[in-house]
């Protein structure tokens, strides 16, 4: 037995990510007494600026962007009482196909194992009872999710630590139905394209195949929160526009696949710590 509390470690790529994807169990935790760690791995500099500045334009800052967003990112930590925010401040790579893709420093550009040394340096210190990222695909293609995934599962080899590891994932029956209020939104959005509509099936799991079922229905009012304190980013974050209720309703639950374990908890489990206390 040790006096160092449980502690979880969310590896995500951009700010507002935490909040997206992981706002709840951070939340819940952090309430449980467990000790939540985020590494936030860009800097967010492709996003929106000012105004809704796209990146692109004559009058986008990617540096005044990034210390925008992580003032944003620290008020979202505030927001889920995270114990302890770590930035590897790598640069924005934008989303798949964009030029910052190829960008000299850009967290795309950057060998895994570089990227993979600095984690593991964090877990060592920290030593995670459970880490969370993204599966192979970033959930859905975004160059830098890939990447963290890379650089999580990369870390977790060069270290002794044997923690529980999730990827996040959603069901598909969820998806479907996210598809259906999106058009209550917007009714005018037209009908995807059949390659784009098959690629947007591929999205999730089957409910069958995911392994934990979290409930953080008491913790959706502070999810909202932290996804609203990324003001900058809000043009782009169709959540916000259901309304705080609404909201609490979709998302009371968060799902993962367990791809790690070494304490034989059975699945499907409703805790990430599940053999762990």
């Amino acid at each position: 037995m040790t006096d160092r509390p449980l502690t979880l470690m969310a590896v995500h790529a951009h700010p507002d990510d935490e909040a997206t994807g992981t706002g709840g169990i951070l939340a819940r935790y952090a309430a449980e007494g467990i000790r939540t760690v985020l590494v936030t791995c860009t800097d967010g500099g492709c996003g929106d600026g000012p105004g809704g500045v796209k990146p692109g334009d004559p009058r986008h800052d990617p540096a005044a962007v990034a210390l925008m967003r992580r003032k944003e990112l620290e008020a979202s930590c505030e927001v889920l009482k995270v114990s302890d925010l770590e930035m590897l401040d790598y640069a924005d790579s934008g989303m798949a196909g964009w030029a910052g893709n190829d960008a000299p420093g850009s967290f795309w550009q950057t060998p895994v194992e570089e990227g993979a040394a600095r984690l593991a340096e964090l877990m060592r210190h920290y030593r995670p009872d459970v880490v969370v990222t993204y599966d192979e695909n970033g959930f859905y293609g975004h160059p830098d999710h890939i990447q963290a995934h890379r650089i999580t599962m990369a870390a977790l080899e060069m270290t002794e630590l044997t923690p529980k590891v999730y990827w996040t994932t959603m069901p598909r029956s969820l998806m479907r139905r996210f598809g259906e209020i999106m058009r209550e939104f917007h009714e005018d959005m037209p009908e995807p394209d059949p390659a784009e509509a098959a690629a947007l099936a591929e999205i999730g799991l089957p409910d069958d195949e995911i392994t934990t079922w979290v409930d953080t229905t008491a913790f959706s009012g502070q999810k909202f929160d932290a996804l609203a304190a990324h003001a900058s980013q809000g043009e782009n974050i169709f959540f916000l526009k259901m309304g705080k209720e609404r909201f609490g309703e979709l998302m009371g639950v968060e799902t993962f696949v367990r791809v790690k374990d070494a304490t034989g908890a059975a699945v499907p489990e409703n805790d990430l710590f599940a053999g762990l206390r």
